[in-house]
């Protein structure tokens, strides 16, 4: 009955416009300035006494003083429900002039018949009198009124971190009536067992221990200045229980030292997955990029626009951006300008459509500008697309390659680079095949010449990139599933887009000519392992047999032809360490400038499927077209079967709890 009253008074006074909440808000101040007279002043004499001369004195000067001194200050400007820090650095301000005026007035100057000692004292009992009244406010608007007029599921909040970030952030939370925070966990045995703000710190190990005591829902991890690794295992750890975890960014990604809930993001498989970047070599960086004017073909897709946004902050005297795709150009080259300007660096930008294949095109844009190196990023990289597309897969990524090989010859280019992948190696499928024969395009090509250096590049999958795994998860897990796998035990190397940009780039700085660079990807990654990992970090469950109760399921389709279980990066063993740790140099062979330029010839006038197949198996003897498709059919009346028991258990299940009811 008190507390339907006491909400709805606090209802009708939240309605009320603003200048009214502030004139109440001053009002009930004036009140408190009385009380603090009548309180200070009977503390003073020993003795309560309801009004006296002093007290009247006292009280016309002491207003004369707190109104002006708290008008100017600001103090009737803030939102009194959301008091906190700001509030208080408001308060503290005011009352330091007002104490310095009343100390003045009462103490040094004197005021008859004043004790002198209230210059002080009535200060002193006037703050904590406002103090406790502005978290009244905040207690009685945010967390009685607001918490009560939500009337959605509550969220239990536990922040990793219980450093300046966590505490921040604790603030941030406490204005969400959908999230009550019960607790801090900290790796820090000194916080572990004491409480801030009244929550408890929690040691993280045993989790299970955390999660009995506080029934947490969500784990949000403020820990922005920490190395990746330790939040990475930090992340692993929390992936296997039934929680949903957010995160803050790096700190270096804030604008301001301030953190909120606004900051905080749904933690990322590339946490897990990124590793802690190597301080790159600037000598090799700078080699290829630093006063030289740059072309990136295929500018505007993942890694071609990633390589743009260094090379202009590494220190490019000009930038040429080559891309086919009008939308995508458009936006890379908006958003490089913006940089351009923002940042004021001095390089001049030029954006340019186009296709690779288009000879003339090539020689009108490296005719206007003296190219010193070549980033060959354009290419068609979607498997199943250029299966069904072998012809335009082949024109594009062989022929492509060779038109730009024998341009940038032509236009005195001293560094060419092909962007690669791991899918050229011992290949499955037409794309793969693709990319294997355009790295023999530049391996041949720098074998017969040798002024410009032609180098390639090869690396597996980046996370984020357009077509990947990974966003193509987190999609199906917001619409509720299922997510779809091609197979369970497919592997994959995974990297981030700024790190294998930036190894590009480096390697670009160590070729001497005819090198195939290959890129330390790390440990390989099992995708349906990947598919659980989201799931849990969503704050789901994985819904199969053993959990029918789950909510999202992960689905078997089969691997799409061509698709390969497992990829590498070496066609042979003899990879070789260069200067940098994560770049290893391959010496692989390759089919003489003669065949390789009759084979491609016959590629050029061909418009037959299987003829560019039989070509490219020519060009590339190691490709195996489709070769795990067999052991896609031997699966697949397993995988199938395991689906009709999920789904009759499934079936008989929801049949049980009906008869129960």
């Amino acid at each position: 009955m008190f507390t339907d009253i006491l909400i709805d008074v606090l209802e009708r006074l939240s309605r009320l416009a603003r200048w009214q909440k502030q004139a109440l808000v001053f009002s009930g101040d004036m009140l408190l300035l009385l009380l603090s007279v009548w309180v200070g002043y009977s503390l003073r004499v020993g003795t309560w006494i309801l009004w006296s001369e002093p007290i009247q004195q006292m009280l016309i000067g002491c207003a004369t003083m707190f109104i002006p001194v708290f008008y100017f200050a600001g103090v009737y400007r803030a939102i009194f429900r959301y008091a906190g820090l700001g509030m208080m650095k408001t308060l503290l301000k005011a009352f330091t002039v007002y104490t310095a005026m009343t100390f003045l007035v009462f103490m040094l100057i004197g005021m008859s018949p004043v004790p002198r000692t209230m210059g002080l004292l009535q200060p002193a009992v006037l703050f904590l009198f406002i103090t406790a009244a502005r978290l009244g406010y905040r207690f009685l608007f945010l967390d009685i009124l607001k918490r009560n007029s939500y009337s959605g599921k509550i969220r239990r909040l536990l922040i990793y971190g219980a450093g300046d970030a966590g505490q921040q952030l604790a603030s941030s939370v406490s204005k969400d009536p959908q999230l009550a925070l019960v607790g801090y966990l900290d790796d820090d045995a000194k916080l572990i067992g004491h409480r801030l703000d009244g929550l408890p710190v929690y040691d993280p190990d045993p989790f299970e221990e955390v999660l009995k005591q506080t029934s947490a829902t969500d784990v949000l991890l403020a820990m922005p200045g920490s190395p990746r690794q330790r939040r990475r295992e930090i992340i692993a750890k929390l992936s296997t229980f039934d929680l949903a975890v957010k995160t803050l960014p790096p700190m270096r990604e804030f604008v301001s030292g301030e953190v909120s809930l606004q900051d905080i993001r749904p933690v990322q498989i590339e946490d897990l997955l990124g590793r802690e970047p190597v301080q790159p070599n600037e000598l090799l960086l700078g080699r290829t990029i630093v006063g030289k004017t740059v072309l990136v073909t295929g500018a505007g897709g993942s890694i071609g626009s990633e390589l743009c946004r260094q090379i202009i902050g590494i220190g490019a005297t000009s930038l040429v951006l080559f891309e086919q795709n009008e939308y995508a150009l458009f936006s890379i080259e908006n958003e490089l300008r913006a940089t351009l300007k923002e940042q004021e660096i001095p390089c001049s930008l030029h954006a340019f459509l186009g296709s690779v294949c288009d000879g003339r095109r090539l020689d009108t844009v490296f005719s206007r500008f003296q190219v010193d190196t070549v980033f060959h990023a354009a290419a068609y990289k979607h498997v199943p697309l250029i299966e069904d597309n072998p012809v335009e897969g082949a024109r594009n990524n062989v022929l492509g390659t060779q038109a730009m090989v024998q341009a940038s010859h032509k236009a005195g280019v001293n560094d060419f680079v092909l962007v690669s992948t791991d899918k050229a190696v011992r290949p499955t499928n037409v794309m793969g095949a693709t990319k294997r024969a355009a790295e023999q395009v530049v391996q041949g090509f720098a074998a017969l010449q040798c002024e410009m250096r032609c180098s390639m590049v090869r690396f597996g999958n980046v996370l984020g990139s357009s077509g990947s795994v990974v966003p193509h998860f987190r999609k199906q897990i917001e619409n509720g599933g299922p997510i779809t796998l091609t197979h369970r035990d497919v592997v994959r190397y995974f990297m981030t887009i700024p790190e294998a940009a930036n190894l590009v780039i480096q390697a670009a700085g160590l070729a001497r000519g005819g090198e195939v660079f290959v890129l330390d990807m790390g440990e390989p990654i099992r995708i349906h392992d990947l598919a659980v990992t989201m799931i849990r970090l969503s704050g789901l469950k994985v819904l199969d047999a053993n959990n029918p109760d789950g909510d999202i399921e992960i689905v078997e389709i089969g691997l799409r032809p061509g698709e390969k279980l497992y990829e590498e990066l070496l066609i042979g063993e003899n990879a070789s360490p260069t200067k940098h740790q994560r770049i290893m140099m391959a010496q692989e062979g390759f089919m003489p400038h003669d065949e390789l330029s009759k084979s491609i010839s016959r590629l050029a006038e061909t418009n037959a499927s299987s003829e560019i197949v039989s070509l490219l198996q020519t060009i590339v003897p190691e490709f195996q077209h489709r070769r795990d498709d067999l052991v896609e059919a031997e699966c697949a009346s397993e995988i199938q079967g395991s689906k009709l028991r999920f789904a009759s258990g499934r079936i008989q299940a929801k049949g049980d709890t009906l008869q129960a009811k």
